[in-house]
């Protein structure tokens, strides 16, 4: 979706969420645990007005919440923003929302890390499958650039 397709930092709302940035409360990474989550989006960097409105200029903070929401219910943050008169009900709903997103995600990882070799055999899948894509591709190369003939 297009909400969410740009994440920004839970601390500093006008920077993209990233790793690199000096604070983790900005950052929620996808083996988080949902407490971590939760506590991370409730101390979500909004402003004081008290008013919930889409409003990337005037309330990054605000609608970086709205974006996150929006993208985990597939919904539009515009209009989820008539849904909230306060800042509190859409950091818990938000928090919710994106622990929910994340379960199968995180029950995955601990499968595929409790199954060492189920883990080495998709990898070797993978592998395989991104070499027989780079076959073709390179023969197109060869191809074109006339270092094969016919």
């Amino acid at each position: 979706p297009a909400a969410g397709a740009r994440v920004m930092d839970l601390q500093q709302p006008t920077s993209k969420m990233s790793k690199s940035l000096d604070s983790p409360k900005g950052t929620v990474g996808l083996l988080d645990e949902p407490k971590q989550i939760e506590k991370k989006i409730k101390s979500a960097v909004t402003d004081n007005d008290g008013t919930v409105r889409f409003d990337v200029a005037e309330k990054p903070g605000v609608s970086n919440l709205l974006s996150i929401l929006g993208a985990a219910t597939d919904r539009n943050p515009a209009s989820l923003a008539d849904e909230y008169e306060q800042y509190g009900p859409l950091k818990t709903d938000t928090a919710a929302a994106v622990i929910e997103l994340l379960k199968p995600v995180q029950a995955r990882y601990r499968e595929l890390e409790a199954d060492p070799a189920e883990t080495a055999r998709l990898l070797k899948l993978g592998a395989d499958k991104a070499r027989e894509i780079a076959e073709g591709t390179m023969e197109r190369v060869r191809t074109n650039a006339g270092l094969l003939t016919d």
